[in-house]
């Protein structure tokens, strides 16, 4: 019975997981920001695993790339800026930044 339990959880845990991958690919989709990133491969911006690798370990990077996203920026990944994007709302840009910053290569 304990096995059980456990195998259930666990796959509760599995499902979780990929519903918010889900759901973060769809916000990805919903504000735009595949228009120039990608999970593996540079389009105008960084592609997601890139982002994931330079701040893995980092635990401010959340806040950083929240308030990147929200203001925009230049210059860390190249010469092409990223424009502010304050519409956002704060509840998905932590479910897209979490989402990227757990990628990997």
């Amino acid at each position: 019975m304990k096995i059980a339990a456990i195998a259930l959880a666990a796959a509760g845990a599995l499902a979780a997981s990929v519903a918010a991958a889900q759901s973060a690919d769809d916000l990805i989709k919903k504000h735009g920001c595949a228009a120039c990133h990608s999970n593996d491969k540079k389009i105008v911006g960084p592609a997601y695993v890139d982002v994931a690798a330079k701040y893995k370990g980092d635990a401010t990077a959340p806040a950083k790339l929240i308030e990147k996203v929200k203001k925009g920026g230049q210059g860390v990944w190249g010469p092409v800026p990223m424009p502010p994007n304050p519409s956002v709302p704060d509840a998905d840009l932590k479910t897209i930044v979490t989402h990227i910053l757990s990628l990997k290569k």
